[in-house]
């Protein structure tokens, strides 16, 4: 029966509900991933990733970085509607201002932090590689700060 994504219609809106939540969506911002860091996040996340999107940010330094950032989210083919209910897993790119910028509007577009990849030299290796570390929640994480400050009674 497989996914059981073609099912009678009297089950089509739960079942398409099913399908949807296991389509994970990758952003790629940074390096081209290779095939062992996919299979990697795949078992990190104990499910395929069905869409992989690599857009490369190449900002002109000299200009602000805010419209430059837009004119790039804007190219990902999501609708609204994916952007704030697909499962989304982001690389973030490596220079820190752009990935500050990058996280601010896709908690604008998503209504929540994303879950970011985070990779690691291969120790030893030669010539340097990367591998798949872990997945951060920064939703998550927010969380557990939020509540940190919450709970937080010392006097200042």
């Amino acid at each position: 029966m497989g996914s059981g994504c073609s099912q009678p219609e009297i089950q089509t809106i739960a079942l398409n509900f099913a399908c949807a939540v296991n389509t994970m969506i990758l952003l790629n911002f940074s390096h081209p991933l290779t095939l062992t860091q996919q299979a990697q996040i795949e078992a990190l996340v104990e499910q395929p990733v069905l869409r992989s999107i690599a857009v490369l940010p190449h900002f002109d330094e000299q200009n602000p970085f805010e419209p430059q950032l837009t004119a790039l989210l804007d190219q990902i083919e999501l609708t609204a509607e994916q952007w704030q209910s697909q499962p989304i897993l982001v690389v973030l790119p490596s220079l820190n201002f752009i990935a500050a910028a990058l996280l601010a509007h896709l908690h604008g577009r998503m209504g929540y932090f994303p879950h970011v990849v985070r990779t690691r030299p291969v120790a030893g290796a030669i010539p340097r590689r990367y591998e798949v570390a872990e997945i951060l929640d920064l939703q998550a994480l927010r969380g557990a700060a939020r509540q940190a400050r919450i709970t937080d009674h010392r006097p200042l």
